[in-house]
C-alpha cells in the first residue's frame, strides 16, 4: 500500500487546479479517498474531529448488509432450483446461480448511479461524496430478481438525477433514493414489479441451474397470495404449494425481493448498525413497535375482503419489506426525523402506516417503502413540532422562574 501511496502522491499535482489533467480533480480525490484516509486538517477556527466519518460509516452499512446480501443469493439459487424440481441440488449450485444472477443488477446499479455522481461533481467541482456506495447495493436488494436490467439502469439514473443531485447531492436529498428507485419501478413498470414470474429466476445463468419447471409452480410472495385471497384466513405456500410457517418466514426461504426475506438476517445487520452506533436504536425500535401495533389492532377485525387482516402481527413484520424497511431504510439520517423526539414519532408512524397500506389497499400488497417515502417528506415537520414544544415548555419554565 505504501507504493500505491506513494504513486498517487506523484501523480496528484496533475489533477490539482493547472495540472495537465485539472479537469478530472473530481475523480482523482474520490479514488484516493476511497483508498485512503485524506489527510487534510482545518486551517483556522477551533475543530473537534470525530475519528468517524462519511466514508467509514458507509463501510459499517455495507458490512452490515453482506449478511442480508449472501443469504439472498444463496435463496435465488434456493427457489430456481425449487422451481424447476431439483430442491436436492447442493449449497453451492444454489449460491452460485445466485451469484450469477444478481452480479450483473449490482454492477448496473453502481456504473449508472457513480457514472452520475462522477459527472455531477465534475460539472459542480464538487468532492465525489460515499453515499451511492450503500445505495448502489440497496437497490439490487430491494428489487425483484428478475427485474430487467434496463429498468435499474433507467429507474436509478432517475433516483440518483431527480431525487438526489437536484437536491445538491449527498446529506441533501429528502427522500431515500434507494426507495425512491424502487417506487419509479412500480409505478412505471407495475407488471415487472409483481406476480408469478418477478421473483423468481427461472432461466439458466451462464450455465447454471438447467432443468425444466415442475406444473405446480406459483412465484408470487406471500404477500401477494394473501392480497389475491377470497378467505379471512389464506393459506401461504411455497412456489411448489407446501404451507409456510411462521419460523419459514423468519429464516427468509420464501420468495421475495433479494434482501428483504430473511428477518433474521435482517436483525443481524440491524445489530451490527445498533453494535457500532451508525443506526438509530429509537426509530428502529419505534417502526417495529408500530408494526405490531397496527398489526394487533387489524388482526382483531379478520375480514375476507381485507385478508391480510388475519395475519399475526410477528407475521406482518416477517414478510414482505417490513424488517429491512425498518432497519436499512427508516434509519437513513439524512431523510429522516433527528430530533431524539421525533425519532419514536417518526419511526412508529412508519410502522403504522406500512400496515395500514397492506392491509387495508387490495391493490397495494406492500406497505414499507411508500410508508418510509411518506414520512420522509413530514420528518422535517416533526422536527419542527418538537422543537417548537421544547421551546414553550422552556419558556413557561423561565416565566415561573422569574
Amino acid at each position: 500500500m505504501k507504493g500505491l501511496r506513494n504513486y498517487l502522491s506523484r501523480i496528484k499535482p496533475n489533477f490539482m487546479p493547472g495540472g495537465k489533467y485539472s479537469k478530472l480533480q473530481s475523480v482523482f480525490e474520490g479514488f484516493e479517498s476511497f483508498l485512503f484516509t485524506p489527510n487534510t486538517t482545518s486551517t483556522s477556527g477551533v475543530s473537534i474531529h470525530d475519528s468517524n466519518d462519511s466514508k467509514r460509516t458507509m463501510t459499517v452499512v455495507i458490512v452490515s448488509l453482506l449478511p442480508c446480501l449472501l443469504f439472498g443469493m444463496y435463496n435465488i439459487g434456493y427457489q430456481h432450483y425449487l422451481a424447476i424440481g431439483q430442491a436436492g441440488a447442493g449449497f453451492w449450485d444454489m449460491f452460485l446461480y445466485g451469484l450469477a444472477a444478481l452480479l450483473p443488477t449490482i454492477v448496473v446499479s453502481y456504473v449508472v448511479g457513480l457514472g452520475i455522481e462522477f459527472i455531477g461533481a465534475q460539472i459542480r467541482h464538487h468532492e465525489i461524496q460515499e453515499g451511492f456506495l450503500v445505495t448502489g447495493l440497496l437497490i439490487p436488494l430491494i428489487c425483484p430478481i428478475n427485474t430487467p436490467l434496463w429498468m435499474i439502469a433507467v429507474a436509478t439514473a432517475f433516483a440518483v438525477i431527480f431525487a438526489k443531485e437536484i437536491f445538491g447531492g449527498t446529506g441533501m436529498n429528502i427522500f431515500n433514493v434507494a426507495l425512491i428507485t424502487r417506487a419509479f419501478l412500480f409505478f412505471a413498470y407495475p407488471a415487472k414489479m409483481s406476480g408469478d414470474a418477478a421473483f423468481v429466476a427461472t432461466e439458466p445463468v451462464f450455465g447454471l441451474g438447467g432443468g425444466t419447471l415442475v406444473d405446480a409452480f406459483s412465484g408470487a410472495t406471500p404477500l401477494g397470495q394473501v392480497a389475491t385471497a377470497t378467505t379471512a384466513n389464506p393459506q401461504i405456500t411455497n412456489i411448489v404449494g407446501e404451507p409456510i410457517s411462521t419460523l419459514d418466514a423468519f429464516i427468509g426461504l420464501i420468495p421475495g425481493s433479494v434482501g428483504e426475506t430473511s428477518t433474521l438476517c435482517i436483525l443481524i445487520g440491524a445489530f451490527i448498525l445498533l453494535f457500532t452506533g451508525t443506526a438509530s436504536w429509537k426509530i428502529m425500535l419505534s417502526v417495529f413497535a408500530g408494526g405490531l401495533f397496527m398489526g394487533w389492532i387489524a388482526n382483531m377485525f379478520p375480514s375476507a375482503t381485507y385478508p391480510a387482516s388475519s395475519l399475526s402481527p410477528i407475521d406482518q413484520v416477517c414478510l414482505g419489506g417490513f424488517a429491512f424497511a425498518a432497519v436499512f431504510m427508516a434509519t437513513d439520517p439524512v431523510t429522516g426525523a433527528r430530533t431524539e423526539t421525533g425519532k419514536f414519532i417518526y419511526g412508529f408512524l412508519i410502522g403504522v402506516i406500512a400496515i395500514l397500506i397492506r392491509v387495508y389497499n387490495s391493490g397495494y400488497p406492500e406497505g414499507a417503502m411508500l410508508a418510509v417515502l411518506l414520512m420522509n417528506a413530514f420528518a422535517p415537520l416533526i422536527d419542527y413540532f418538537v422543537v417548537q414544544s421544547n421551546i414553550k415548555r422552556r419558556l413557561k419554565r423561565a416565566k415561573v422562574n422569574n
